[in-house]
């Protein structure tokens, strides 16, 4: 390879057969279980970063099937999202951890974006005809359990499309040097794009969380839960943008921290 080819055509690794196509990525018939419950605040504070600022005490635990992703195939993942302040105001989600069954999601999701997606076995099904059921494992451990009573009340429809297209999510992204510091430490700020609802539905739910060394879901304990959606829809998720560059002189991080 030249330096022009290397140029034009560099793009992901390995750069002769990168692990995942350009994006943006279309999901259809996304399926989405989430159960809100309430943690500790201060544990909450401990892991947003600035500028965010934790914007109650609660935790979404999330569990997604993608059956028809482009790119990317049919995978499962599970994971915990805070709701969040950015520093306009605006109501947004952080992801927080994120744990998936497929490599080409997980390596593209972490270098592009920056999500924080490590590999494990997450399910979503119906159990015994009338349960909503998602569990994930991580090696032969089962760390999370949650159910839901399936579709006991439909939701609006116009709501939850709202609520996966308007609201802005954050990640914060970081790739080492070769000499193992930080090479890229960014805010990350990205959309779900062409968003529609297909249904969604509230019911009784619960759910349960393990502590494990390295998959540390139980570090937001669950104190109570408030509510719980199942939501099926079709989206595109699209490319991000650098919302702060921890990197930058420490004057310009400030700055932009404290605006």
């Amino acid at each position: 390879m030249n330096l022009a080819s290397i140029r034009k055509d560099a793009f992901a690794m390995p750069v002769h057969n990168p692990a995942y196509p350009r994006p943006p990525y279309r999901f259809i018939n996304r399926e989405y279980f989430i159960i809100s419950y309430e943690t500790d605040f201060d544990a909450l504070r401990a892991i947003v970063p600035e500028p965010l600022h934790p914007e109650n005490d609660l935790v979404h635990y999330e569990f997604i099937r993608m059956p028809d992703s482009s790119g990317f195939g049919d995978y499962t993942e599970s994971g915990q999202v805070i709701s969040v302040r950015d520093q306009q105001g605006r109501l947004g989600n952080y992801t927080h951890s994120m744990y998936l069954d497929d490599e080409g999601p997980i390596a593209g999701g972490r270098e592009i974006w920056g999500f924080p997606k490590k590999l494990a076995k997450p399910t979503l099904s119906v159990d015994g005809n009338d349960t909503l059921l998602g569990t994930l494992d991580y090696g032969t451990q089962r760390i999370a359990t949650g159910t839901m009573g399936f579709k006991h009340v439909p939701l609006d429809i116009e709501v939850e499309r709202k609520k996966l297209a308007d609201t802005p999510n954050y990640l914060l992204k970081v790739i080492p040097h070769v000499d193992g510091s930080a090479r890229v430490c960014e805010l990350v700020r990205f959309y779900l794009r062409d968003v529609s609802v297909l249904g969604a539905w509230s019911g009784p739910a619960a759910l349960e969380l393990h502590p494990h060394a390295l998959a540390p879901v139980a570090d937001l304990p669950v104190k109570r839960v408030v509510g719980a959606r199942h939501v099926i829809a079709n989206l595109t998720l699209d490319i991000g943008e650098v919302a702060l560059d921890y990197l930058a002189t420490t004057e310009s991080v400030k700055l932009a921290v404290n605006q």
